[in-house]
Parts: structure tokens; C-alpha cells; sequence
């Protein structure tokens, strides 16, 4: 498993070699530094530690800069864990967008626009009521919510009214379309959750192999 921390920032279109339009979302995915290695002898498990986006000391929280200063690392604003890391790495080093190819298969994780307090319409995709026939204002409405005498009361889960969005997602097997290294961005095809300026976690696709071919990045370059 490989990933890159990275942010949003935004989106855009590019066009193949046959002329079509490609709809992007570009992702600056670098540089990532490598903050600390924990191993399965000392730590119980094996992972790396990324940080993104340099930032000066003094604005850090004081749990986080001594993290940092702990292992001699460079300040960052953000830290990500990536478990079972197949490139070899180690404190101090840094890593490009150069890990990932055009045409590997990658996962977005991010958090999606807070939509802020919405109906059962937009929130959950309801029907509405009907628009005639003496509906007197249930167009928008839910219905029934509960039972007259057992259970007598709202079922836990009920979908209903209140705060849509603002939550945790994962994207899976989007294609990788571009690899600029000179701008250390990432054009990656269709849409990744989260706004213009969220940080967002591109990773290995879990459920397809990185190529469309199959093959490995690294298989390739040998």
C-alpha cells in the first residue's frame, strides 16, 4: 500500500491523445516528508508517517511541534499514517508524486462540503408529497415517523431532517490521468470529496491493481 497526502485544488479539464475531454480534479500530492517509521517490533505494527504543507513551528500545537521536534522533522500542518507502506522509507526522506503513474487506479479520501441544516428531500433523496388532491403544505415532508400504540415511538435510524454533509468519504478507483512532477500535482479523473483548499489522502486503490494493464508502477520501470 502506498499514498500521498495531499490538498484540493480544484478542478479543471484536460483533452487525450484522441481529442476528448477529460474532467480532472487537481491534487497538489507533494512534497510529502517522511516525520517517523514505526516498526512491528517496536510500535506492534508497521507504518510511515507523512507530513504535507511546510509550516513555521510557532504556529503548530504543542502536542504536534513536539511530535516533530521529537523526530527532527520539518514542521508541517498535516500528518497522515499510512500502514504497511511498500516503498522503502525513512525519517528525513521526502516523497514526489512520482510514486504514482498515469493510468494507476488510486482512492480519494476526504470530507465532504457541509450542506448545513436540510429536509429529508435534499438530505436523504425523499419523493415529497403529492402537489394536489388537497396536500396543504406536506410536499416536503416526511410522513409518518412512528407507530400509534407499539412501539408507540421513533425508530432508531429514522431518516430525517438535520445536518447533511461535512462527513468522512472515500472515492474508490479513480484513474490517475496526468503526473506533473515539475508542479507536484496529481490529475486525477472525476470528483474527490471535500472543497477548494481540503486536505485529502490519495492512496493505492484497494480494489483494482494501481495500472490498467495489471502491472505495477514498479514492474514497469525495471
Amino acid at each position: 500500500m502506498i499514498g500521498l497526502l495531499g490538498k484540493k485544488l480544484g478542478q479543471t479539464r484536460v483533452f487525450d491523445a484522441k481529442g476528448n475531454a477529460i474532467h480532472v480534479t487537481v491534487v497538489q500530492a507533494g512534497p510529502n516528508r517522511v516525520i517517523q517509521c514505526k516498526t512491528p517490533e517496536r510500535d506492534g505494527y508497521a507504518a510511515v508517517q507523512l507530513g504535507f504543507d511546510d509550516q513555521k513551528g510557532q504556529r503548530l500545537t504543542s502536542p504536534l511541534r513536539g511530535h516533530i521536534e521529537k523526530h527532527n522533522a520539518t514542521p508541517v500542518k498535516r500528518i497522515r499514517e499510512f500502514r504497511d507502506f511498500s516503498l522503502p522509507a525513512k525519517a528525513g526522506d521526502v516523497l514526489s508524486v512520482n510514486i504514482f503513474a498515469a493510468g494507476d487506479f488510486v482512492d480519494a479520501i476526504g470530507v465532504t462540503k457541509g450542506r448545513g441544516f436540510e429536509g429529508v428531500m435534499a438530505r436523504h433523496g425523499f419523493r415529497g408529497g403529492d402537489a394536489s388532491h388537497g396536500s396543504k403544505g406536506w410536499r416536503r415532508r416526511a410522513g409518518a415517523i412512528g407507530q400509534r400504540l407499539f412501539p408507540g415511538t421513533v425508530m432508531r435510524g429514522m431518516k430525517m431532517p438535520g445536518h447533511k454533509g461535512q462527513v468522512r468519504r472515500t472515492v474508490q478507483n479513480l484513474q490517475v490521468v496526468q503526473v506533473r512532477e515539475a508542479d507536484q500535482v496529481l490529475l486525477i479523473k472525476g470528483a474527490i470529496p471535500g472543497a477548494r483548499g481540503d486536505y485529502v489522502v490519495i492512496r493505492e486503490a484497494k480494489k483494482k491493481p494501481r495500472t490498467k494493464a495489471g502491472v505495477k508502477s514498479e514492474a514497469k520501470t525495471k
